[in-house]
């Protein structure tokens, strides 16, 4: 299991808390440091079973410099948002946990990451 987080983050520490409170076994990567590759963020949603626009966070400063409220959300516009979260890593919703069936939650609530370690 791997979860990438932003330390900034209180919805990811609380996500951590649970995990070592859980006895979880996981990989820790902080996602603005260890950014990745459009390889990866393709994966880590086809493994969510979402679309990248649906892990944007909209309301950040380089979202709205960039104009993504106005981008369409479209299998021909996908790359251009995948490519977008990987050069601005601060976009991607957090935390993600990839679960060890090949899964994966936006653990932003502690039901999500339940979800994750039962899996």
């Amino acid at each position: 299991m791997e979860i990438w987080i932003n330390p900034a983050c209180s919805k990811c520490r609380s996500a951590l808390t649970l995990l070592d409170a859980e006895g979880a076994d996981y990989t820790v990567r902080r996602y603005l440091e260890d950014v990745p590759t459009e390889d990866e963020i393709r994966e880590v949603l086809d493994r969510l079973g979402l679309e990248p626009w649906d892990i944007t966070r909209t309301q950040e400063a380089d979202a709205k410099e960039l104009g993504l409220k106005d981008w369409p959300r479209d299998a021909e516009a996908r790359q251009r948002w995948i490519t977008a979260l990987s050069r601005h890593p601060k976009l991607i919703q957090r935390p993600i946990i990839t679960a060890d069936d090949g899964s994966a939650v936006v653990g932003r609530t502690e039901e999500s990451v339940r979800d994750a370690l039962s899996r």
